[in-house]
């Protein structure tokens, strides 16, 4: 009875009935014993085992190997390694099983070392491994990374003529996947005159785990002509990999596979399905696989989010996460994680407040990258502030979150505290990478900081991050934008390897300071290496000719992109050529330009030609422009600004007072110019008209100084605009200071 009830699994009937043989006063004998142990294992039941050792010692019965064997395993399960080592040790006679078993105890505990000495005493009493042994010893090498006592094993194996098992050539599989040794894996398999699913299975894991994708694939497809049919724990194995690889199109045909097999769909099948079509960019099938019979639990549902997100399709991402809500799916950590970025692209700041509540309710803030999306989300929404508050707050952040946060405050604008923040993290022992770098040289390049830019170039040095393409992109820019354009090329002369990102920027940087004859060359240079020009490509070399007041060179760069390259011109390639035509005085030329677009123009284009008809004083095209830019951006006080100088250069000062009327009644703020300068590592900051500077007094008196000196060297300044209110030169006094401070800091680096 009590051997059946264990047996079948029903260990407490089989310990009741142990104590009922002992209440009817009947001995149990060296048979019984086994299975009561047994039961108590399968309880967990640590002190009833305990008993029925006691009784097994006063009984004076001798502990054989079947009885010692299930004490062992009973102690090594139940944490008690020292009590089982005392059995052990006591016994007289240890087979090959009681070895096996005191070994496998050793490594479920996790102390892999006396596993080892375990197996080495067990050859030197002269017992025999078996195939269970070098299993669980193999296993252990595998898991220590012990590469060289793997490869002695091996030897071993062959020895002892097991290597052709498929039980133990599955363990060397597994094993030397984690050495990441790939021909050693593909010699055994080759060697094996049989195999079964779990070898393929563990061959096409290895591969994965090794990032050797096209391996992995090639052995699916072996695997199938081999006779051996791929089961959802092969395909899981490797297609979540797929998505990720440059293999992602096969995806198509692993789905046929598992239509034509009738696989099982478990979620995570269906979700790797999913995320394999949004990558591919075909959202219909992607909606199809999800759309096909089974439950939608939240693994999938999280994997629509994602894609759709992915796909700019963030309406869809929300409609997503609403339909989740209504069908009583409680959303998780990474659910949330993936639907807070469609919140920041549709601006969605309500709904992002209502999961931030939900996330604060169920604690997932205490998740960094559920705290770190939510932070992107804030100041994405234009909340800077929430953002930094949020991720000030963070228990724990790690470098996405550290990026994240200062790659915000740069976009937004706060170059100062990004900087600020990026030397905090290195404060906090945080590691920099390519990301942290290049949001840091970004903010480095328009504060015009070339010290602070000169500080990461020397990092990127010594952290061994200059190899990457973007970080030393943003270091080539940082430099241009810093005035050094020959630090820029030398920069760019030195990267091992050169990306369409590379050859842009340094472009990019000759062409914004009107050297067309060099942004040609590396142009050229650019396709040579078979580089092809991409629309920034030509958006600096459209601009390059701007600055230089080329016209003819602005218009074929653009005819070559767009009739030569077959590369639709987009806003800022129009802004541009604006911008061009506008500077060179060709103002009809350029209103023909704006009317000829295919799309409607942006406030950029509007502003590029009321820039132009400020300069050569076309007031009727201004007025067209102005009134574009006064509906598509009515709070950008500069356009009313502009606007209002043309017209009182024009002498038109009735209008001048429409301007100005028309800002009052919009509640449209002039905010003062403001410059600033870096002296001795200092930053000083000027508005126009200041006079709250400490050395004011001296600063007037050389502005005085340098206005003579210019107008000396040819500058006429515009005295054109004299408003009533304005009878002194003194209220750009700090346009001017700064700016000639700024250039003789910039001579002094780069001399």
């Amino acid at each position: 009875m009590i051997r059946g009830f264990t047996m079948i699994g029903m260990f407490k009937f089989a310990v009741l009935m142990y104590f009922k043989m002992l209440g009817c006063g009947v001995s149990p004998d060296r048979y019984t014993f086994p299975y009561v142990i047994k039961s108590c294992s399968g309880l967990s039941a640590l002190g009833i085992g305990k008993s029925v050792h006691e009784r097994i010692c006063l009984m004076g019965l001798e502990i054989d190997v079947f009885v010692g064997s299930c004490l062992i395993k009973m102690y090594m399960e139940s944490g008690c390694v020292g009590e089982a080592r005392r059995v052990f040790d006591e016994m007289s006679e240890k087979d090959c099983v009681l070895w096996n078993v005191m070994i496998d105890g050793y490594v479920k505990n996790g102390d892999n070392g006396e596993a080892l000495e375990l197996f080495s005493a067990m050859r030197r009493s002269g017992t025999q491994p078996n195939l269970v042994t070098f299993a669980c010893v193999l296993s252990v090498c595998a898991s220590g990374g012990l590469i060289s006592y793997g490869d002695q094993l091996h030897g071993l194996v062959i020895r002892c003529g097991l290597e052709l098992e498929v039980s133990v050539a599955n363990t060397l599989l597994a094993m030397y996947a984690k050495f990441r040794c790939l021909p050693d894996m593909r010699r055994l398999l080759d060697l094996m005159p049989q195999t079964d699913r779990v070898t393929w299975n563990g061959m096409i894991s290895g591969c994965v785990q090794n990032g050797f994708m096209g391996d992995a694939l090639e052995l699916f497809y072996k695997m199938q002509s081999s006779g051996i049919k791929p089961d959802s724990i092969t395909l899981t194995s490797f297609l979540p990999s797929l998505a990720d690889s440059e293999y992602i199109a096969q995806g198509r045909e692993i789905h046929a596979y598992i239509v034509r097999n009738d696989v099982h769909l478990d979620a995570y099948l269906k979700s790797a399905l999913i995320d394999i079509y949004f990558k591919c960019g075909d959202v219909e099938m992607a909606r199809t696989v999800f759309n096909q019979n089974g439950a939608k639990d939240m693994v999938i549902c999280s994997a629509m989010i994602s894609g759709y997100v992915r796909n700019g399709m963030c309406s869809e991402a929300l409609k997503m996460f609403r339909w989740l809500i209504s069908a009583k799916i409680k959303p998780n950590s990474v659910t949330l994680a993936s639907v807070l970025p469609a919140c920041s692209s549709l601006a969605a700041l309500r709904l992002g407040k209502e999961l931030h509540s939900y996330i604060i309710k169920h604690a997932f803030d205490r998740k960094c990258y559920v705290a770190s999306a939510l932070s992107d989300m804030y100041a994405k929404c234009g909340r800077l502030d929430l953002g930094y508050r949020v991720f000030t707050r963070m228990s724990e952040r790690d470098t996405m979150a550290w990026n994240s946060m200062i790659t915000n405050l740069t976009h937004n604008g706060q170059f100062e505290e990004a900087i600020s923040l990026f030397r905090e993290m290195g404060w906090e022992g945080m590691r920099y990478d390519c990301v942290t770098v290049s949001s840091a040289l970004s903010a480095c390049a328009n504060l015009t900081a070339l010290r602070f830019g000169k500080e990461i170039h020397g990092f990127m040095i010594k952290g061994g991050i200059s190899s990457d393409h973007y970080s030393e992109s943003a270091l080539i820019d940082m430099y241009a934008k810093c005035g050094n354009v020959v630090s820029s090329r030398h920069v760019f002369d030195l990267m091992r390897g050169r990306n369409e990102v590379s050859w842009n920027s340094i472009i990019s940087a000759y062409g914004n300071y009107g050297l067309i004859e060099d942004a040609a060359n590396l142009l050229e240079e650019m396709e040579k290496e078979e580089f092809k020009p991409d629309h920034i490509t030509f958006l600096a070399m459209i601009s390059a000719c701007s600055h230089a007041g080329l016209v003819k060179e602005g218009l074929h760069y653009f005819h070559i992109m767009t009739e030569g390259c077959k590369i639709a011109a987009r806003m800022e390639h129009y802004a541009c050529m604006v911008d061009l035509l506008g500077r060179a005085g060709q103002l009809n030329e350029a209103m023909s330009f704006i009317t000829s677009m295919p799309f409607k123009p942006d406030a950029g284009i509007w502003g590029a030609l009321l820039g132009a008809c400020r300069v050569h004083g076309n007031v009727e095209l201004a007025e067209i422009a102005s009134k574009q830019l006064f509906e598509l951006d009515p709070q950008n006080s500069g356009y009313y600004v502009l606007m209002s100088n043309i017209n009182a250069v024009a002498g038109r000062w009735e209008d001048v007072l429409k301007v100005r009327s028309l800002m009052k009644k919009r509640r449209v703020q002039k905010l003062p110019g403001c410059s600033w300068i870096v002296i001795n590592g200092k930053n000083h900051m000027f508005i126009a008209a200041d006079k709250d500077h400490p050395d004011c007094a001296q600063i007037y008196s050389l502005y005085e100084t340098l206005l003579l000196d210019l107008i000396e060297a040819g500058y006429v300044p515009q005295a054109e605009i004299v408003y009533p209110s304005l009878n002194s030169n003194r209220h750009h006094v700090c346009d001017f200071f700064v700016a000639h401070g700024y250039e003789n800091e910039r001579l002094e680096c780069f001399g």
